[in-house]
């Protein structure tokens, strides 16, 4: 049968040759320490290598945190926060006499070394700034690098939801992405990851880096259109995923015209929506035809819709869509204008000329079609 356990030694029996400062006592002996935490028992070490008050663990690094601190409210001075976490790295040899320590005199249940180092951290900085510790998701984050004296900043993401409405032709709704960085953000592209500001997405983004003072932006699109498109009535809705913002709550206004490019009701998010948001759209579609259109062919499209197209892709997989015609009208021997109400996804060009579509308006029309442009006229969620 198996003995008592031997109790863990009290401070004042750590070897001469194991000299700590006051912070790793606290940390390794806070019951032992409670009553007289400023008291230090044990200071007076034995023969060992380091002089006296040369902590054995941490060489120091835990009584001299002020220039650290004093870099987190720098470097957070310019930031809108309210809540904070604080990672650290250290010297793995540090990490090492940690372990030793609290292994080799049973220390159980005693705080690590970097935890200890980032509680402290954190309550300093809590008590000068007003601001809450939020291990779980934060406004900010400091990553402070000890071994080089760096403190690292980054923000928790903001989630903004808006429309666009695109009034001139000759604009794509997606911008490149640098050619240096593939995206990424470099000094060519100012970090941005954009080749420049010439498409929705650049002008949005452009007002958006003015806002929140961020970098980089990363856009979900509802829905999208060709470069040549209009995007009318409401608008169409976008969401934007705002990375490492130093303003976190900016003021927009209703409307906000960019260019060619008006933005409506934006809004910021708590968190981006889990399930793929559904819309469906009104479009105005132009179409030449092969042949001259004929009446009994044009009522066909009365007879057909409301109907459900099947999409294939490429992959193998296949979508359904549901389509009904609002109304057409014959613009020239060889054109007509097409209104349809659309389930948002449908491929607009393709449900027109019949690319693994069906049934296709080539097909209803049995001519060859083309779709010359199209235009949203509503989207609606």
């Amino acid at each position: 049968m198996a003995g008592p356990q031997k109790a863990p030694l009290a401070p004042h029996k750590i070897p001469g040759d194991y000299c700590l400062c006051g912070s790793c006592l606290r940390r390794l002996f806070p019951k032992q320490l409670a009553p007289s935490p400023n008291k230090l028992p044990g200071q007076k070490p034995r023969k060992g290598p380091k002089p006296p008050g040369h902590c054995h663990i941490c060489k120091n690094l835990c009584v001299n945190l002020g220039p650290f601190l004093e870099s987190m409210l720098e470097s957070s001075s310019k930031h809108d926060f309210g809540t904070f976490a604080v990672g650290i790295q250290i010297r793995p040899s540090i990490i090492d006499r940690d372990d030793f320590i609290r292994s080799k005199f049973k220390l159980r249940g005693t705080d690590s070394i970097k935890t200890g180092i980032t509680r402290e951290l954190s309550k300093r900085f809590s008590k000068k700034t007003r601001k809450t510790l939020d291990v779980l998701d934060p406004d900010l984050t400091f990553t402070i690098n000890a071994r080089d004296k760096l403190c690292l900043v980054r923000t928790k993401q903001v989630v903004l939801q808006g429309r666009y409405t695109k009034t001139r032709r000759g604009f794509p709704q997606k911008q490149k992405p640098c050619a240096d960085c593939s995206g990424k953000g470099c000094g060519t592209c100012s970090f941005h990851g954009i080749a420049g500001f010439e498409s929705v997405e650049g002008k949005i983004s452009e007002l958006l880096f003015s806002k929140f003072g961020c970098t980089t932006a990363r856009f979900t699109w509802i829905g999208g259109e060709d470069k040549s498109s209009l995007v009318l009535g409401a608008g169409r809705p976008f969401l934007a995923k705002v990375q490492n913002p130093s303003r976190r709550r900016p003021r927009f206004a209703r409307k906000a015209k960019l260019d060619f490019v008006e933005l409506h009701n934006c809004k910021i998010l708590e968190s981006f929506p889990k399930t793929p948001i559904k819309f469906s759209s009104t479009i105005r579609i132009g179409i030449s035809t092969e042949n001259p259109l004929a009446p009994p062919a044009l009522k066909k499209l009365k007879s057909v819709f409301p109907s459900t197209v099947v999409v294939y892709e490429s992959s193998g997989k296949r979508s359904e869509k549901s389509v009904s015609c609002v109304k057409y009208k014959k613009t020239s021997g060889h054109g007509l204008v097409l209104t349809v109400d659309a389930e948002g996804g449908l491929p607009v060009k393709r449900f027109v000329e019949g690319d693994d579509v069906v049934p296709s308006i080539s097909q209803i029309l049995g001519d060859t079609c083309k779709c010359v442009r199209f235009d949203f006229m509503e989207i609606r969620q």
